[in-house]
């Protein structure tokens, strides 16, 4: 019996529904927020006073992926409160969610680890955290995303940003994903067109390596001039302490780690932060300028939990949560120019991370405030053209987010050179103002990094997943599992592999598809050919593809996806290209 096909899919012929506004958000995290807020407060003041002809009421629309503001918000996080406090002098009279004070009581350490040993070491003021808070950004979102509401913002979750709508090389607006399409492209039950977004001016605010601005920037030739971009991954979970790990953890503790479980020449560390409610957010970033193929980020934070310093607060406890995320490392010098005809870009975006800090949420914050304040010109005079939108980056420059960022500004890109060449660099940098060793350190794209396989190579071995207890460790799908994803099964793949061929040809002899082993939710996996069958997007309706000389073929579980951009990072071919699901859908992240 043949499978019966729909109707065909071809965007071009589809009449879409145009709505109009002034300032559309792309993103709902602390940056575009803050922005919405400040620039509600900017306006709310010019009313007071301005004659009748002259009082502004700008549509502002707020559109988020997930299909809950905060759903898809995942960091450490412990926060540096500058940009909130300058943003809401009463944030915590307003209820700002807190899950730990830093205090003079409390625990801020960085341990070098041996495999069974922990010491306690100097690290510089910079890098202290007294009088900062731990949060949940999830948390966070949610409060920022109510007070926006209340001053009369329009916030959308479960709109998806699918492509940026241009005129020449103006922005004017963003499409929204179509829902209702099936796998192999065709329409099916109630479809739905995407809505174009037009507006005066249209703000990036997508976190990591997002989705439209990775391919805007390069258009625009907003990095032309710029360092590549690095990244980290941070790999992440929430517990809820047992009895022994509360009365060693208390909130607003923090403790950061490096070295063990890290082979040496990976950029990374640990955290763990002690949070409300006997909860606790552990979690290992590692730099993805790593070099072995093989390397698993995931299985090194499952290890890095087995140390006996992790290992004696987890012990009677209980995994509540588990996400990852990507966080961009590169700094000053591979942050992109700000603005262009018609559009911005805030947050992580725009590169706001302090990555010696291990913090950009103020930065976010702060970023946003300014983008606002220039966009509140743009509505008084009535001119929004590029030269008016680069006031925002001319007010960056003379702020004290670029001046935070300059002093740190050859940080990352030293340890791309080994970890002494980092380390002298960093000291010297506290000297020089952030100088280090050179004026401009250059960076390397982090998937120009590996290291080729010897020989004629071939797919390497999977991670043994017999060394997880689903006590204290657990694999990736079972993590998976506690980070709440969810995908409609029945779409086009949102993980488009543009040159499937390479998969099993070159990447298989030359890196033994890294893929299957840098993602953190078990997306992606080499197997035979019969278990592809209707699961993989490279193979057709048949089940017929292209498979490796050992007859495997790239599953891809888009499903499991948790949105952290990995694959579209670290894939050594870039031919990974990350989109958007249908809205509403990905990880639900709580507490995180």
């Amino acid at each position: 019996m043949s499978e019966s096909h729909g109707e065909p899919y071809n965007p071009a012929e589809i009449t879409r529904e145009e709505m109009p506004c002034d300032v559309l958000l792309v993103g709902a995290g602390p940056a575009n927020l803050a922005l919405a807020i400040r620039l509600k407060q900017l306006v709310a003041s010019h009313n007071e006073s301005a004659a009748d002809d002259k009082k502004l009421d700008p549509q502002i629309y707020v559109i988020e992926k997930g299909a809950e503001v905060g759903n898809h918000q995942l960091s450490g996080a412990v926060m540096d409160p500058r940009g909130i406090e300058e943003l809401m002098p009463d944030w915590r009279e307003k209820g700002f969610p807190v899950e730990g004070d830093v205090g003079p009581g409390s625990a801020d350490k960085m341990l070098k680890l041996g495999e069974a040993s922990h010491k306690s070491i100097w690290v510089p003021p910079i890098m202290h955290n007294r009088g900062k808070v731990v949060v949940s950004l999830n948390k966070v979102v949610k409060w920022l995303a109510q007070q926006a509401e209340s001053l009369g913002v329009n916030v959308f979750a479960g709109f998806a940003g699918a492509e940026v709508l241009y005129d020449g090389k103006r922005v004017l607006g963003v499409r929204t994903r179509d829902m209702g399409v099936n796998k192999w492209n065709e329409k099916k039950g109630e479809f739905m067109p995407g809505v174009d977004l037009k507006a005066r001016v249209t703000v990036l605010g997508e976190g990591t390596r997002g989705s439209l601005a990775k391919h805007l920037i390069p258009k625009l030739e907003l990095d032309k001039g710029r360092n590549e971009q690095v990244y980290q991954l941070g790999v992440k979970e929430v517990w809820k302490l047992g009895p022994k790990g509360q009365e060693k953890l208390k909130p607003g503790d923090v403790y950061h780690t490096m070295k063990w479980p890290l082979p040496k020449g990976v950029f990374g560390g640990g955290w763990i932060y002690g949070m409300a409610d006997g909860m606790v957010s552990i979690g290992l970033v590692t730099g993805l300028d790593y070099k072995d193929p093989a390397l698993d980020p995931h299985a090194l934070f499952q290890k890095w939990k087995t140390h006996p310093f992790l290992k004696s607060l987890l012990e009677d406890g209980e995994l509540l949560h588990y996400g990852a995320k990507t966080i961009p490392d590169g700094g000053y010098f591979s942050q992109p120019r700000l603005s262009a005809d018609g559009v911005l870009l805030v947050g992580d975006t725009a590169g706001m991370l302090n990555a010696m800090r291990l913090k950009g949420i103020h930065l976010a914050i702060k970023s946003g405030m300014l983008a606002a304040e220039t966009i509140f010109e743009c509505l008084k005079d009535g001119d929004f053209s590029a030269q008016r939108l680069q006031r925002y980056q001319n007010a960056y420059e003379t702020s004290w987010a670029k001046e935070e960022l300059f002093k740190v500004r050859n940080f990352r890109q030293g340890f791309q050179r080994g970890e002494f060449f980092g380390m002298v660099n960093v000291a010297l940098g506290f000297i020089t103002g952030g100088r280090g060793l050179a004026g401009r350190l250059s960076a390397h794209a982090d998937y120009r990094e590996y290291h080729r396989l010897p020989g004629e190579g071939g797919t390497t071995k999977p991670v043994d997943k017999s060394n997880f207890d689903d006590k204290l460790t657990f694999d990736k799908l079972k993590d998976v599992y506690f980070s709440g994803s969810k995908h409609e099964e029945d779409q086009p793949c949102h993980l488009q592999v543009t040159q499937p061929d390479v998969c099993v040809t070159r990447c298989t002899r030359e890196y033994g598809n890294p893929c299957q082993h840098f993602c953190p939710a078990n997306v992606y996996e080499m197997v035979p050919k019969a278990e592809g069958k209707g699961a993989s997007p490279q193979l057709n309706r048949e089940g017929e593809g292209k498979e490796t000389a050992q007859g495997l073929v790239l599953k891809i579980n888009a499903s499991n996806c948790v949105h952290c951009k990995t694959c579209d990072i670290k894939d050594p071919y870039q031919i990974i290209n990350w989109v958007v699901p249908e809205g509403g859908q990905g990880p639900v992240y709580t507490n995180l």
